[in-house]
């Protein structure tokens, strides 16, 4: 077996599981598990019928560049929504799921036959694949912790000078997993004359980029920055997804866009890795990326969430508003994040997830350590009630 697996930290949940092993949660509450980034709204019907109305397409083999129906799909909204115009021919790529598309491209990007040429960057804390894409492609995570002093931000000074040149990939997400933050334009100018500078790919991960709080005042894209820097892609790819957006995790639906040269190279990859979406599920992507009313409406009822949820937990855990996404990213009282998880799911029968365990001790500290990440994933009542006993917890542990 590749030597490299051995590598692999545990996941996020699979340390949640041990961390509870041994414990009865309180039999008088109900479960609440807001642990987990799965969107629970309701599919909306019309894109279950599209899927049901795609299955004759399963007598087919798909190929791997998508329907041309689809790549249109995708690049009709991404004009609507980033203003960008993109070329569905070469510019475009659907994929099963933002995460197999982040994984693959790391195995693509890094030049694997230049030992000089070998580090991944990503924030800390951060999404779990990105590490286990660089580590399997035979890469050195290099982990950029992102710190309240600096506004959870990825801070590009601290990356020593003599490292710039070893790097083959950044891995950036905005909206933020788990801080909900945006990068601004002037974070952008930076990382992209960077990139021009010492030729790395950006892979800008935008899975949580319609779950925002005011219509009309969406998080700025990468794809929106370079426009409004007047630049072309040149070595940038944007990953997004239906899941949260569409509120359909299991159909394993995504895209993938960007500098055409790049992506070239990554349909070639994707060609043998027999990753081409079934006919049904693009179907159903085609209607899904079509419309946004139901995007509307899926806002609407994370913003009534955050509205209600935030002043219950005001005077008992310290957290900023996030700009964008479905979570909170909360400091506990104490400090001790994994004790206040495990004793939260005893007492109350809540379930949320340490933010050391989505982190790595990186200059010395593990930036995760201290907050919890509540993913505000459930119906408003259970929502709310999830708040009240976290507070409740809170109280009876302060």
């Amino acid at each position: 077996m590749n030597p490299r697996l051995d590598q692999l930290h545990p996941y996020p949940f699979q340390k949640l599981r041990e961390l509870f092993a041994g414990v009865t949660p309180n039999p008088g509450r109900a479960p609440i598990n807001l642990s987990i980034g799965e969107p629970k709204h309701t599919t909306p019907q019309f894109i279950k019928d599209a899927l049901v109305g795609g299955l004759d397409g399963l007598a087919h083999y798909p190929v791997t560049q998508g329907m041309e129906t689809l790549r249109q799909a995708i690049a009709g909204w991404a004009e609507r929504r980033y203003g960008v115009a993109l070329d569905p021919a070469t510019q475009i790529l659907p994929v099963n799921g933002s995460r197999e598309a982040l994984f693959a491209f790391a195995q693509a990007a890094v030049d694997s036959t230049r030992h000089g040429r070998r580090t991944v960057v990503s924030p800390n804390p951060f999404y779990q694949i990105y590490e286990g894409a660089a580590l399997l492609a035979g890469a050195r995570p290099f982990f950029l912790n992102t710190l309240p002093k600096n506004g959870f931000r990825m801070d590009w000074a601290r990356v020593p000078e003599d490292l710039w040149e070893t790097i083959s990939l950044v891995y950036v997400c905005s909206p933020g997993n788990p801080t909900g933050k945006v990068m601004t334009l002037d974070d952008w100018r930076e990382l992209f004359a960077l990139s021009d500078r010492h030729g790395f790919v950006i892979a800008a991960d935008e899975c949580y980029s319609e779950i925002y709080f005011r219509e009309g005042d969406a998080p700025l894209g990468a794809l929106t920055a370079t426009r409004q820097l007047g630049r072309d892609l040149h070595n940038l790819v944007v990953f997004n997804s239906l899941s949260k957006r569409s509120n359909v995790p299991g159909l394993r639906s995504g895209m993938v866009a960007g500098d055409a040269e790049v992506m070239k190279k990554f349909l070639l990859y994707r060609t043998y890795h027999g990753s081409a979406m079934s006919p049904a599920v693009q179907a159903a992507s085609v209607a899904a990326w079509n419309d946004e009313a139901h995007v509307v409406e899926n806002r609407r009822q994370y913003a009534e969430k955050f509205a209600a949820v935030m002043p219950l937990l005001r005077d008992v855990l310290a957290f900023d508003a996030p700009d964008a996404a479905f979570y909170l990213w909360a400091r506990v009282p104490g400090g001790d994040d994994t004790a206040f998880a495990r004793g939260l799911y005893e007492k109350q029968h809540v379930t949320v997830l340490p933010g050391s365990y989505l982190a790595r001790d990186a200059a010395g500290t593990n930036p995760g350590k201290g907050f919890i990440r509540i993913a505000l994933v459930d119906s408003l009542p259970a929502c709310v009630d999830a708040a009240g006993r976290i507070a409740a917890y809170a109280h009876e542990t302060a």
